[in-house]
């Protein structure tokens, strides 16, 4: 990602040094004198941001995938790196940064109580913290305003819903306003103006879909921003020394972006003339005179401008985030909108390999090998866009399907609770209905389809081979749960604020019959069902899905002579971040699949070089596996 400085000197931008993700900077006119101010040498760093502060960027990095954020600062013209919160089982949350405030940072620490993070000012000069607010309230997240006095926060209630607070004058909180646990996940503050004057929210009381509205603090008088009877509000855009809401976006099969402020509608304008695909706006100065603009498509990466507002609107192209690609035949993504068995419609992403789609124009001229790919969350959603993974499988032979089932966000609250108790339930029907639907348009026939996910996309996977053992010829878990009662019995405990909806929307293992329900929709109930060829990855220090949730279900299946392949990275989390062990674990997929689908495949070869991959079992389920584990061996000892 692409920033640039408050006050327009500095380019800033993530890229590799010797294979790991550092910050480089650079003059802002003149990107070849790029430099890199960190130095990480392990999982890497992927997000970083400017402070006020001149010179001073900041970013967050956690070891081995323990999601222990550190919030560290460096000075790009000294090189002086501080980590502001060094204290350790630690997660940083930036709550605050202001230009009237340059030289200090609000932040959350949870080093006193693993639950709750206190509020600190930062120095961010020194790294010395001052405290703001002790939290002894269970206060899930704090909002401050441009002179970092807490003006609004938020606390989960027992019945799932949760309270928007107002300081009391006392030291203790009051009630503000209330939010029902149906609109829990679609309403909540989404800023102030940085005169302390309106609240922006995201409300969906009283309506389906999130709209945005700004309320006046002192008479409460509310004023709808903006709404979308197809999709919740999303992301906006914000004037950097005002805070007014310029533009808001909604994002239905794509995202669209709509002025609110005349001002900047020209620009807005102009910068969609680029190309048919999306754009948004990463950073402006603060004088806004430049923004940072981005540019992508399915078939085109990120790429990152330069927009000079104050030289007439002037477009720089800076560069591509994936330069290898450029110029590279990659395909189409095409959104559709499917209807389950009971009339729901299913947002969803069709991406076909070239043989399938060589007209281009998304309609499939032959039946191919199809990967469901299921998204993570649940309480998430796919949207449209450049994947890596659709690309590469369809490079492969296989058409790629991403489904917004029930659960799913992003679409109004009724769809999302529709979700609600339907683990392994109605989720996974949308999945099924979603996969006949492409057997129907002739993408694929029933007997070619592989599921594949990630997070709760690896714990769909597993449903998907248990509870339906029949629908698909393989299954490729990474990180999913296989227990749900194990899985909410080892969540990391700074997930005090979020445990209610984990079991208001899945089952409460406070009670017997939510324990049993757990146990009724855990794939590991029903691991001896299984009879089609799984793929588990897995990374050791996951902190959300722990290893034991993956070798649950590799010892019940081994227990019962069930064939199963276990890949495990000991210096990973919650999904793979170090490139070397993605490559590792796409290698094996590719042949995994190739073995179940018939799709193409290159030999492993040297592609495990600087993972730290290992196969606990089943090595032989993928084809040239134990050659290539034994030469990475060979290769480690040397």
């Amino acid at each position: 990602m692409v920033m640039i400085s408050p006050d327009g000197r500095t380019l800033s931008w993530v890229a590799p040094v010797d294979g790991v993700l550092n910050v480089w900077v650079a003059p802002a006119d003149n990107p070849g004198e790029a430099r890199a101010v960190t130095h990480d040498i392990a999982r890497g760093i992927r997000n970083h941001f400017w402070s006020y502060l001149p010179d001073t960027l900041l970013y967050l990095r956690d070891s081995g995938g323990d999601e222990d954020f550190h919030l560290f600062s460096v000075n790009v013209a000294t090189g002086k790196e501080i980590d502001l919160t060094p204290y350790p089982k630690t997660t940083a949350q930036v709550v605050g940064a202001s230009h009237s405030q340059p030289g200090a940072i609000l932040v959350g620490m949870n080093d006193r109580d693993p639950k709750w993070h206190d509020l600190y000012r930062v120095d961010l000069a020194s790294g010395e913290r001052t405290l703001v607010q002790k939290n002894d309230d269970e206060i899930g997240a704090y909002l401050a305003d441009d002179g970092f006095t807490v003006r609004y926060a938020m606390r989960a209630r027992p019945d799932g819903g949760s309270d928007i607070l107002k300081p009391a004058g006392d030291g203790g909180w009051e009630v503000w306003s209330d939010i029902p646990f149906e609109d829990s996940l679609t309403t909540a503050p989404a800023g102030l103006t940085t005169d302390g004057d309106t609240l922006y929210m995201l409300d969906s009381r009283n309506r389906n879909t999130a709209a945005l509205y700004a309320i006046d603090v002192a008479s409460g008088e509310r004023r709808l921003v903006l709404e979308d009877a197809r999709a919740d509000v999303g992301q906006s855009l914000a004037h950097p020394q005002t805070g007014v809401v310029q533009a808001v976006a909604v994002n239905y099969l794509r995202e669209e972006w709509e002025p609110v402020d005349p001002a900047i509608a020209a620009d807005l304008e102009k910068l969609q003339a680029i190309g048919p695909g999306e754009i948004g706006v990463n950073a402006r100065t603060h004088d806004d005179s430049i923004w940072i603009v981005t540019y992508s498509a399915a078939e085109t990466p990120v790429v990152y401008y330069r927009y000079d507002r104050g030289a007439g609107g002037k477009l720089t192209r800076l560069f591509s985030a994936r330069p290898k690609l450029d110029g590279k035949p990659l395909v189409p993504q095409w959104p559709q909108e499917i209807t389950s068995r009971d009339g729901k419609t299913l947002v969803s992403y069709l991406t076909l390999p070239r043989s399938a789609d060589p007209d281009g124009d998304g309609k499939p001229n032959v039946a191919v090998p199809m990967v469901l790919d299921v998204h993570g969350g649940p309480w998430a959603r796919d949207s449209y866009g450049y994947s890596s993974y659709a690309q590469w499988l369809a490079n492969r032979g296989y058409a790629t399907l991403a489904v917004n089932f029930r659960g799913s966000t992003g679409f109004g609250k009724a769809f999302t609770n529709a979700g609600n108790g339907e683990w392994a339930g109605k989720m996974h029907d949308d999945l099924l209905d979603a996969v006949q639907w492409a057997v129907d348009q002739g993408v694929t026939t029933a007997d070619q389809v592989a599921i594949m996910g990630g997070s709760y996309g690896g714990y769909a996977t597993l449903a998907g081979l248990t509870f339906t053992p029949d629908a698909f010829a393989c299954g490729v878990d990474i990180v999913g749960p296989s227990n749900l009662n194990t899985l909410l019995s080892t969540v990391p405990p700074y997930w005090a604020s979020f445990y209610e909806q984990l079991a208001k929307r899945m089952g409460d293992p406070r009670t017997e019959e939510g324990r049993q329900w757990l146990v009724e929709r855990s794939p590991l109930t029903r691991a001896d069902q299984i009879t089609k060829p799984l793929l588990i990855g897995q990374g050791a220090n996951d902190p959300r899905v722990k290893q034991d949730e993956s070798d649950q279900i590799v010892k019940a299946m081994t227990a019962n002579g069930i064939p199963v392949t276990y890949v495990l990275f000991p210096d990973e989390g919650h999904g793979f971040a170090r490139p070397e062990n993605s490559k590792a674990f796409n290698a094996v997929t590719e042949g995994f699949l190739s073995q179940c689908l018939g799709g193409r495949a290159e030999p492993i070869g040297t592609d495990f070089a600087g993972s730290s991959i290992s196969v606990p079992i089943g090595a032989d389920g993928v084809p040239g596996l134990v050659e290539a584990l034994k030469g990475h061996e060979q290769t480690i000892r040397k």
